[in-house]
């Protein structure tokens, strides 16, 4: 009989608690019921997701379910609880005050706009009586013969209308079309379609694909859940050049301006009353989207700092001598800016051909940064090749490997390429040959560079022989490489120790002292003073060398023509050469090798201490780093 009761108490505990959970959990999802009309479903689940809540609201477990809760209610996702059964019931409690302090907000706040609304349609009301009495008083018509005329043009232009340009045609269309950027793209992507998005910085080459990239990026990110984009965001285009302004600011098409009633010409209705109308600019006009600043580095700096401020608060605030708060004729959408600031909460990508350095310390603070690769030939031809295939033409085989030769920009490519197309349509015509194909050979593309007075890229070619004195530096001008060709001789002084070093006055200061620490250098590895010889070191084309990175090279150049040793005219080399013959290192690596790249170099070398600099995935040519002048005369001799 004892087990039999002890059966019987162990039911009815059993029962009674499968009651209270039962109970908890239609407690439990009444509240959720209670969120989901109070928030929106929709917004009830975005809200779990950022509060990193969604899983454990969807979980079985009545305890996550609850703690889920208590994130939803607090709004913060770093609670680490783990009630106990007894405990449910108080948590409980705890959650249902809460949502009911936030329904009894909802309530006065939903009284509050209802009072706004009917004051606002007494003062419509009244504002349309004004109206009708004002155009019953009107005595004049504003139109007359003038007037008239003006509009019947404006009406007559806009039937007319060219077809689409070329560039317009030709302008990527999806991140496929964006040549030889797989990387940038990625990271672009990667830092406007989250949760979280950034303001960027995009550094490049002009023509590249910065603009269409940075536009596709946001329509990518509209099409993500999760990201604040909305299907409607907008994308608002800017060149920083043209972004003027009036320190007064009487005037500021970015952040927006207040024309008072008397000297700026406020709305008639309201230069009557002596009200100032705001004007929004640019960044509120961006709310919600992206606001892209091409050549952002060419702003006003106090503008770029006015700047800086609203991408802090994300709202622009405006003022005015000519604002009364207490006016009640002042309409309710003034009020509210005059109050509360112009909402501008916007994603920032800014585009330059400049390096960082240039760029203001604060901004770059703000941003995160990403680097499009200047062009290679391959990529030219690539875009070339797609070029003609949307302008519907056909072209010789060797077509794209001409215009590779004379540009590293996408946009110059499809230029001459448009060029060229509207030149082969005119010697059709001209030969009156109207049925016949169109084909774009070499010739024509020669003939419209030749009127276009372009020159190739690379006018300095690696070689396959060995030559005494003669090496190929590396050098880079924003985020363009190129070769020089660093040429020197030697000949005995007429009096020993009293022989002269000459060097081009126009390479800039900073390449004498890589002579001198060339100089330095040479003696110690080999035991010569170059103050024995006569010697002239030159850069080919006189070219200026901002900065030391030509050291490697200029001490390859002198050493070789000392010891009358060939060297090999495949290689190029970059690197600051220090005076214990430490090969140190520099900047523009990447930039460097696509130069060579272009020029046919082989091999590059380059400092040790810039291996991780290397673009990944580079191919076609041959990366060694060295940290010593012995390791670099292994390589070159």
């Amino acid at each position: 009989m004892a087990r039999s009761n002890d059966g019987i108490d162990d039911m009815h505990l059993g029962t009674s608690s499968d009651k209270r959970r039962s109970e908890v959990e239609k407690r439990i999802a009444a509240i959720y019921a209670i969120l989901g009309d109070l928030w929106g479903k929709d917004k009830l689940v975005m809200r779990a997701s950022k509060l990193e809540a969604l899983q454990e609201m969807r979980s079985k477990d009545v305890s996550q379910r609850i703690i889920a809760l208590v994130k939803l209610v607090d709004n913060n996702p770093a609670l680490d609880i783990q009630p106990e059964e007894e405990d449910y019931g108080q948590v409980l409690d705890r959650v249902e005050e809460k949502i009911a302090e936030q329904m009894a907000r909802r309530s006065v706040e939903e009284q509050l706009e209802e009072n706004i609304s009917q004051r606002m349609q007494q003062r419509q009301e009244e504002y349309l009586k004004e109206i009708k009495m004002q155009i019953l008083k009107e005595k004049t018509d504003p139109e007359n013969a003038k007037t008239l005329k003006k509009l019947a043009e404006l009406e007559k232009m806009d039937t007319i209308g060219l077809a689409r340009s070329a560039q317009e045609i030709l302008r990527p269309g999806c991140f496929e079309e964006i040549i030889g950027q797989e990387l940038a793209i990625q990271a672009l992507i990667s830092k406007i379609a989250s949760p979280f998005p950034q303001h960027i910085i995009i550094y490049g080459p002009p023509g590249v694909g910065k603009t269409s990239a940075a536009r596709l990026a946001l329509e990518q990110a509209k099409r993500i859940s999760g990201t604040p984009f909305a299907e409607g965001a907008p994308f608002t285009e800017v060149d920083g050049t043209t972004l003027r302004w009036d320190p007064r600011d009487v005037t500021n098409p970015l952040m927006g301006s207040v024309h008072d009633p008397i000297y700026q010409g406020a709305r008639r209705d309201l230069a009557d009353t002596g009200i100032p109308e705001p004007k929004l600019g640019l960044v509120s006009h961006s709310h919600g989207g992206v606001l892209f600043i091409d050549e952002i580095l060419e702003m006003d700096p106090v503008l770029l700092n006015k700047l800086l401020k609203v991408l802090e608060d994300k709202k622009v605030e405006f003022e005015s001598s000519y604002y009364d708060p207490d006016d009640e004729s002042v309409p309710q959408y003034i009020k509210k800016i005059f109050e509360e600031g112009a909402p501008a909460d916007f994603v920032l990508i800014g585009a330059t051909t400049r390096s960082p350095q240039d760029l203001h310390p604060a901004l770059r603070s703000r941003c995160a940064e990403v680097f499009f690769e200047p062009l290679t030939p391959g990529d030219i031809r690539i875009i070339v090749e797609k070029a003609a295939e949307k302008l519907e033409v056909d072209m010789d085989p060797s077509v794209p490997e001409v215009i590779s030769e004379y540009t590293v920009e996408g946009r110059k490519a499809n230029s001459i390429l448009v060029d060229a197309y509207g030149l082969a349509l005119y010697q059709r015509q001209k030969n009156a040959k109207a049925n016949a194909p169109i084909l774009i050979t070499p010739d024509i593309i020669y003939s419209v560079i030749q009127s276009a007075r372009l020159t190739p890229y690379a006018n300095v070619y690696a070689g396959e022989g060995r030559e005494v004195g003669k090496i190929l530096g590396m050098g880079v001008n924003g985020f363009i490489g190129s070769v020089l060709e660093i040429e020197s001789v030697s000949f005995p002084a007429g009096q020993k120790g009293k022989g002269k070093v000459r060097f081009n006055d126009t390479a800039g200061s900073m390449a004498k002292d890589s002579v001198f620490n060339a100089a330095s250098v040479i003696r110690k590895v080999t035991g010569r003073d170059v103050y024995d010889y006569d010697m002239h070191i030159n850069v080919v084309g006189g070219g200026n060398i901002d900065g030391p990175s030509a050291g490697a090279a200029i001490f390859l150049a002198m050493y070789s023509a000392l010891e009358e040793k060939p060297l090999r005219q495949d290689i190029g080399v970059t690197g600051e050469l220090s005076i214990q013959g430490s090969v140190k290192p520099v900047g523009g690596i990447a930039e460097k090798i696509y130069g060579a790249k272009q020029a046919g170099v082989s091999m590059v070398i380059i400092p040790g201490k810039n291996k991780n600099d290397v673009p990944a995935g580079i191919k076609g040519i041959e990366i060694v780093p060295v940290d010593h002048v012995r390791e670099l005369l292994e390589l070159v001799l």
